[in-house]
């Protein structure tokens, strides 16, 4: 036996036991005649004491040559501190170490183990093992564990069925690019690996599941943003006989339950925003609505002057920053710079101060006057000791332009509180988008999402003003669950296909099987998928996901740690049937 109890459960009530401890060594403090060590698990810390009084001689020799992390395993008994330590659980006890066990050395690491370390990101990615030996890293990955269970159990508990899917499939077009996999028995022939497991789980409701749930890897071969991964984990959910209501009560009661369970916090509205509304008063489709700052479009009050940058714009908006008037002019110019990073892209910032006297004060005072500043301050809800920030033209740039001010502003002014969860519902998203580099729609969900009753007429007329029956969950402001009420009709998924583009017999190569299934009694059906590593990150107060994964892939998706992907040896090519024709 390596161990009797952990290094993070004995307490005063242990003294007198004797006990045997394993775990690496944390630091050891070595006074010449006693030596203390700091003894470091998953649970805790416990310190040893080594006594020259009462030690053998060749005990605290073993003892001095200990050095950071290293194995060892200890026998000893338990008693009280001389000295306590409030900070931690076992700061009131120690052992007297009787038995030293040496069970593995280490190098000295490439950085301190400690909460606070010095190692950067590269270098904690390139030695994950060690990082994960870090409170912050691994109580991460004990959150999400706890997190993981609360789904699994509440969803067991509501009748869900938890299925396995396939990992190698056939490449299907999803929105983004497959990873493909050759097979070697097949040759010339190639599996994907699933985008999400989306055609397998209506498969499930054509095979009667009925409710169904995966908690799953997904993967994408895609141009990597800031916190995305290659391959991340959806909570994957679908049932059969619903309508969009019933999907949005299920997974209220799914994310009360999470936030009760995990954060101890109640809450009670699940507001709902029209997708046009969110993009009209945010700037984007996953708003934070834990503070204010909602757009106000200055069209009608700004385009009436001979101020030619607002009148050729198609979108003059503005956003009130509330006490922003204290701003000096050196902070609004900093402002202004950083609205035009190439990573927002405006070409510049119009602001108007609203005095506490009720005067205003704008950057464009040759053009407009008091009344005119006054409408401005209406229409976007600015109040005396307010700024006024208004940025203008197309107003697909303008509003995402305006949006990540005000995420900025809202993380300047602390009006971003970890601590706060504010859900929101999305609702009525465009069935389709234009695309302008291939000249044709694409699927804004995916194409097996089923347009908003009464619209199906609409794709021949009118395809753009199509609405989706779709839905995305937003949790401050962040998108952490999307789904759709799905097509169960062959002919009106042979209608969507169409104007996707699709010939018969592309539609027939891509999602025959599908279709098949369809013409054997498919019930209506509909479902969700929550990102788990963004609903983590959220849940345990933070932005990034990476410290919630176990093994992460840097900005590159490159794992630096086993320098993955990288290149096969030519018999391994040869065997797939394989020849590399790579750019120089």
């Amino acid at each position: 036996m390596y161990r009797s109890h952990n290094c993070g459960e004995l307490r005063a009530t242990h003294n007198n036991t004797e006990v045997t401890l394993a775990g690496w060594v944390q630091g050891v403090r070595d006074k010449g005649f006693m030596i203390y060590v700091d003894l470091r698990d998953r649970y805790g810390i416990t310190q040893l004491y080594f006594d020259e009084d009462q030690s053998s001689k060749a005990l605290m020799e073993t003892a001095q040559k200990l050095g950071r992390e290293f194995v060892i395993q200890v026998k000893g008994k338990v008693q009280e501190r001389t000295s306590k330590n409030p900070n931690i659980p076992t700061g009131d006890v120690e052992i007297l170490v009787s038995e030293l066990n040496v069970l593995n050395g280490s190098k000295t690491p490439p950085f301190t183990i400690e909460d606070e370390t010095d190692g950067g990101d590269d270098l904690r990615m390139k030695y994950r093992y060690l990082d994960i030996r870090r409170n912050p890293v691994k109580n991460s990955l004990v959150f999400r564990h706890k997190v993981a269970q609360a789904v699994r159990n509440y969803l067991s508990n509501d009748g869900f069925i938890e299925v396995e899917t396939p990992y190698l499939i056939k490449s299907t077009p999803e929105g983004a690019r497959d990873f493909v996999v050759p097979s070697r028995m097949n040759e010339g022939q190639f599996y994907a690996l699933p985008q999400s497991p989306q055609t397998f789980k209506q498969l499930l409701m054509v095979g009667g599941m009925d409710k169904y749930f995966q908690i799953v890897k997904c993967f994408r071969d895609e141009d990597l943003r800031a916190d995305r991964q290659p391959e991340f984990t959806q909570i994957d959910c679908e049932m059969a006989f619903v309508e969009q209501e019933d999907i949005l009560n299920t997974f209220e009661g799914l994310t009360r339950h999470l936030l009760k369970e995990i954060n101890g916090v109640e809450v009670d509205k699940f507001p709902r925003m029209l997708y046009d509304d969110a993009m009209r008063l945010y700037g984007n489709d996953k708003p934070d609505i834990r503070f204010g700052m909602e757009f106000g479009e200055l069209n009608d009050v700004a385009q009436h002057k001979d101020f030619n940058v607002f009148n050729s714009a198609e979108l003059v908006v503005g956003i009130a920053v509330p006490g922003g008037n204290a701003y000096t002019r050196k902070e609004i110019d900093k402002l202004i710079d950083w609205v035009k990073r190439p990573q927002v892209g405006a070409l510049g910032m119009v602001y108007c101060r609203c005095n506490e006297d009720g005067t205003f004060k704008s950057s464009v005072d040759k053009f407009y006057d008091q009344d005119d500043l006054a409408k401005w301050a209406e229409v976007t809800g600015a109040k005396a000791g307010d700024l006024i920030c208004v940025l203008s033209g197309d107003t697909n740039k303008v509003r995402a332009q305006l949006s990540a001010l005000r995420m900025e502003l809202a993380e300047r002014l602390g009006l971003r509180k970890s601590d706060e969860f504010a859900p929101l519902w999305v609702m009525d998203f465009p069935l389709l988008e234009w695309d302008e580099d291939t000249e044709r729609y694409h699927a804004m969900h995916h194409p097996f999402t089923s347009p908003k009753p009464g619209q199906l007429e609409l794709l021949d007329s009118k395809p753009g003003e199509v609405k989706a029956n779709a839905y995305d969950l937003v949790l401050n402001g962040n998108e952490i669950g999307g789904g759709s009420i799905r097509i169960h009709d062959k002919a009106i998924q042979a209608i969507m296909l169409k104007h996707l583009g699709f010939s018969e017999e592309e539609a027939r190569a891509q999602f025959g099987f599908l279709m098949d299934a369809f013409e054997y009694g498919a019930p209506p059906h509909g479902g969700i998928a929550f990102g788990l590593d963004r609903l983590v990150a959220i849940l345990g107060g933070q932005e990034t996901i990476r410290d919630f994964i176990a093994f992460p892939k840097n900005n590159s998706g490159r794992d630096v740690m086993i320098d993955a992907p990288a290149p096969i040896d030519d018999e391994q090519l040869q065997e797939l049937n394989l020849k590399l024709n790579l750019k120089s």
